[in-house]
């Protein structure tokens, strides 16, 4: 497989060319990229850089692609990185900061001349500093174990941008500007691919062998979002937080009292499991109340949609057990109750259903019972196997022939227990089938390894769960103890608290940011156009409330420090600032949806105001409704928000080349 560059030097010839030069080796062909045009130019080795060019401050580890906004196209480049591990003799790193350069000479990324490409600028460096990206120079982190070993005869002349999993190449779009050139091939070099997503790896030793756990989780950039925003399937089969979860296994039968490095190993294994969100049409309005509207859509293509779905899976995996965990009573059996029936009416002789009541079963901390869950599906996870490669005879002993898809409603705390119950069951067994360990052993035999293990899924779960919910996992006290604890559960109150606060309030920037650097909405080549992006457009008196409410508490605490006069002033004092601070929260829960950030690229407008067949569990936050609030229309218009977010997103519907949500078509 071709390298890349590890490391850059970047020269700026003024404002007419930025060129990139390789460290190692010396005299390779520099990249030129110039800033009027925007040309990619690969010069001949040994080209000389322009006299006139200064060399940048910083060591460019990497060119993560390019990206054009409303004013002028930048080349996003990593100035950080942070060394994670060694893994098969290939170093694993995280991208730790980057730097934006523009183009256009004219445009300042510290100070840009438009509020629009502020915006859009702030959204992009937002992403790229909140996000957790992993990438290797020499190894396709984007792809399991058993699809490397199974394509390496067609690989060995193709870049790593060639081969990489299309659905976790987190970076494609922005590459597209290199990757869609006459000279892409030759480009390979500056090409570098990243995930979204986590690794960690443990070492320890067992009975004379040399262990080494890994914990590699992928994001697809697909349907990507945040936890209310992006829900269910879209219209290309594709769901929301879908992340492949693999677990490998190396391990060294001669490795006591030495140093093993990759060439030692004598046993290569893998366990690939996956996590969706509910393949049906369905979505969660934000209102401001903790829990959002549950909106069910009964479309005529749902069953199309999951059987296509599923089909992609068992194309990529092979046989599909799907575990569902979502509650079968209350705000969530609406979902059980739509996929089963659309579950039930896909005839696919590679689909099998299994249905756990998570909380029923588990319920007073009884988290053991998570067993039954194993028990009921062990057939398939020995059915389906796991992927083991014999080193020494460099042939596969066994092939990974299926997956198990579990999912709940969030995709995350639920599906993080059962996946790590999944995983410690299945290295059980393959440590059982080399040899590590006897058959009346069990893995809590060994603390270093279950420590490992469980300190590994935990912070698995904690960052898949930043990722789309804005805080850490729930329940992560059981995955790292393997007890559930009132401790545990304080502190899994006081992280719901924190994804209410960012769900309703920070969580449309996020949603933007995605949306902007995968490429589901690219802007058009004129601020103008986009300035509702930056423009608060709500009535003067939805704008004033917090402000109102902001003023009354600041009054009842400025009360208590005066003078009590009269205790008869004081309480009117303070009833009058009480009653106006409850009226005005009153007036915000009512109009919940005005106060929620809601992306603005891709507005959800058509869920929030569906009205078609389907389940909608309340119609919160959207006003005053009934014949009194349509007889004194205090605003003159009743459903202000709605119609608004529907005018903004058909003219953004513009400025995105048809792209919609649900049946946009994607530029790469």
């Amino acid at each position: 497989m071709k390298p890349i560059y590890q490391r850059l030097n970047l020269f700026i010839d003024g404002q007419d060319a930025y060129t990139f030069v390789p460290v190692q080796p010396i005299g390779a062909q520099s990249l030129t990229i110039h800033r009027a045009t925007g040309d990619i130019v690969l010069n001949a080795p040994n080209t000389p850089v322009h006299p006139t060019a200064s060399r940048y401050g910083k060591t460019i580890y990497g060119i993560l692609g390019m990206i054009s906004l409303a004013l002028s196209e930048y080349v996003i480049v990593m100035t950080g990185r942070e060394h994670r591990a060694r893994l098969m003799g290939h170093d694993i790193y995280r991208a730790a900061d980057f730097d934006i350069l523009p183009l256009n000479p004219n445009v300042s990324v510290q100070n840009p001349p438009h509020p629009v490409e502020r915006h859009l600028l702030a959204l992009v460096r937002s992403h790229l500093l909140g996000g957790h990206f992993l990438f290797s120079y020499g190894w396709d982190l984007s792809r399991r174990l058993q699809a490397q070993w199974q394509d390496r005869d067609n690989e060995e002349r193709k870049a790593l941008w060639e081969v990489a999993d299309d659905r976790f190449f987190w970076n494609k779009f922005l590459q597209s500007r290199l990757t869609d050139t006459d000279i892409a091939h030759d480009l390979s070099p500056y090409i570098l691919p990243i995930i979204y997503g986590t690794f960690d790896m443990r070492t320890v030793y067992i009975h004379g062998h040399r262990i080494q756990l890994c914990l590699i989780s992928r994001r697809s950039r697909y349907r990507a979002g945040t936890r209310y925003f992006r829900r269910g399937i879209d219209h290309e089969g594709h769901v929301a937080n879908f992340n492949e979860t693999e677990q490998i296994l190396l391990v060294d039968e001669k490795a006591a009292g030495r140093l093993s490095f990759a060439e030692n190993l004598t046993h290569k294994l893998s366990f690939t499991q996956i996590r969706g969100s509910v393949p049906v049409f369905w979505a969660e309005v934000n209102t401001l109340r903790y829990k959002p509207d549950l909106q069910v859509m009964d479309l005529q293509e749902t069953v199309d949609m999951i059987k296509l779905h599923l089909r992609d899976q068992v194309s990529e995996y092979g046989s599909q057990s799907l575990i569902n965990l979502v509650n079968q009573k209350g705000h969530e059996q609406p979902v059980k109750e739509a996929y089963e029936r659309a579950v039930s009416k896909v005839d696919l002789p590679d689909v099998k259903y299994q249905y756990f009541d998570f909380h029923n079963e588990c319920k007073h901390m009884r988290w053991d019972r998570i067993s039954v869950l194993i028990e009921k599906m062990q057939e398939d996870l020995v059915q389906q196997g796991y992927f083991h490669l014999d080193t020494a005879q460099n042939k596969a002993v066994q092939i990974q022939t299926g997956v198990m898809r579990t999912n709940c409603m969030d995709n995350l705390d639920r599906t993080n227990v059962v996946q790590a119950a999944l995983a410690k069951w299945t290295l059980h067994q393959q440590l059982k089938a080399i040899g590590v360990v006897s058959d009346n052993e069990e893995l809590d035999d060994f603390d270093a390894l279950t420590r490992g293990f469980r300190e590994m899924w935990a912070d698995h779960a904690d960052l898949i769960s930043k990722a789309y919910a804005g805080s850490g996992a729930l329940k992560t006290d059981f995955t790292r103890t393997n007890t559930r604890t009132k401790i545990g559960a304080l502190q899994d109150g006081y992280k719901s608290v924190v994804r209410y606060i960012k769900n309703n309030h920070f969580d449309g920037a996020r949603q933007d940011g995605i949306d902007l650097v995968t490429g589901a909405w690219t802007p058009q080549k004129n601020p103008v156009t986009a300035s509702s992006l930056v423009a608060d457009t709500r009535p003067l008196t939805i704008r004033s409330v917090p402000y109102i409410l902001l003023f009354a508490l600041f009054m009842i605490c400025a009360g208590l420090t005066l003078p009590r006069t009269s205790d008869y002033s004081l309480l009117y004092y303070f009833m009058l600032w009480f009653v106006i601070a409850s009226l005005a929260v009153v007036f915000m829960m009512v109009h919940g949806i005005e106060y929620v950030s809601w992306p603005r690229l891709i507005p959800p407008t058509d869920t929030i105001y569906y009205k078609g067949p389907g389940f909608r569990s309340a119609h919160n936050g959207k006003g005053f409704t009934g014949p009194l609030a349509q007889k004194l229309d205090l605003f003159g218009q009743s459903n202000y928000f709605g119609s608004k977010l529907l005018l903004n997103g058909r003219k953004r519907a513009l400025t995105v080349s048809g792209m919609e949500e649900g049946t946009k078509k994607r530029v790469d």
